[in-house]
């Protein structure tokens, strides 16, 4: 099961880290971007960067989370580049987790998944169009929304994270709206998610349906993480936006397992910080975010 695999992952390398590959074109060093004119020189440039990133952290990181709006901006070329990131780091054996945030009904959910998790028919012939082993979806259409994704999952061994309560501040505005029983919204829809999850539940504990968890609400988190004891997370706001490990430990159980957090800029542009070359700076950064959430959440076991 393919939380499992992130488990395992996480266990062997003693690091909980996801690095996000939100890479904008601004981030590269001066010299990757000289001379660029056209949305195909910048994709090139960029999926150059990550295989760079990607050489230089596999072997200590279980995980990459690749976020599409960074990619999509460069239009057809920039998407090629966003499958081409995938592929990639699947090859590397890294647990790939596309970034979407995909939300519709019906057959349209069932197309977005399809896309990312599971396969199209032509003909006789079966293809991939992003592979994947996650993808981000919004639940606030309901069920409709979500069982498709469940659906792919169940099929071809994928998961899904699901927004419940997001690291932005404005989240807030809906997320911790209060019900006429007294539980917030974040809270409820915490609960679909497990409910959502129950089919595919692995051998640590977690299911293949997991939740977004920002590390920038430690008290809505600590909440979470009481009543959803079978869904991992996936938990953003480390670093530039603010998070840090004491925020999010009240993610983890007792075990130290329970979710990979995230940290895009932090990894990416380190070099402009700490000097020296982006990709041995991405490394370093890794190291040092390894270091301070196991220095937080201690010994990661099963």
């Amino acid at each position: 099961m393919i939380t499992d695999k992130l488990i395992d992952g996480i266990i062997a390398m003693q690091n909980p880290t996801c690095v996000g590959l939100d890479t904008l074109f601004d981030y590269l060093p001066d010299e990757m971007k000289l001379g660029a004119k056209t949305f195909d020189d910048v994709a090139e440039r960029v999926l150059e960067f990550n295989k760079k990133i990607i050489d230089n952290v596999y072997d200590i990181v279980p995980s990459v989370k690749v976020q599409i709006a960074y990619y999509e901006m460069y239009g057809t070329a920039g998407m090629k580049a966003y499958y081409e990131t995938l592929k990639y780091a699947a090859a590397k054996g890294l647990v790939v987790i596309a970034d979407a945030k995909r939300n519709d009904i019906g057959s349209t959910a069932s197309c977005y998944a399809k896309a990312f998790l599971g396969e199209t028919q032509v003909n006789e012939n079966t293809l991939q169009a992003f592979p994947s082993d996650y993808v981000t979806v919004n639940g606030y259409l309901g069920s409709d929304g979500i069982l498709p994704f469940v659906e792919q999952c169940e099929k071809n061994d994928k998961g899904i994270f699901v927004l419940v309560k997001t690291s932005n501040p404005s989240g807030a505005e809906i997320q911790n709206m209060v019900l006429e029983n007294g539980v917030p919204m974040y809270e409820y829809v915490g609960g679909l998610v497990e409910k959502w999850g129950e089919s595919t539940i692995g051998k640590y504990g977690y299911s293949a349906v997991g939740a977004v968890v920002g590390a920038t609400h430690p008290t809505e988190a600590a909440r979470l993480r009481e009543t959803m004891n079978h869904t991992f997370f996936l938990i953003p706001g480390y670093g530039a936006q603010g998070g840090n490990a004491e925020m999010l430990k009240s993610c983890f159980g007792k075990n130290g397992l329970g979710g990979v957090v995230n940290n895009s800029r932090g990894i990416l542009c380190a070099y402009k910080k700490n000097g020296g070359t982006y990709y041995d700076a991405a490394r370093a950064a890794c190291v040092a975010m390894q270091k301070d959430l196991s220095n937080v959440i201690g010994k990661m076991q099963g």
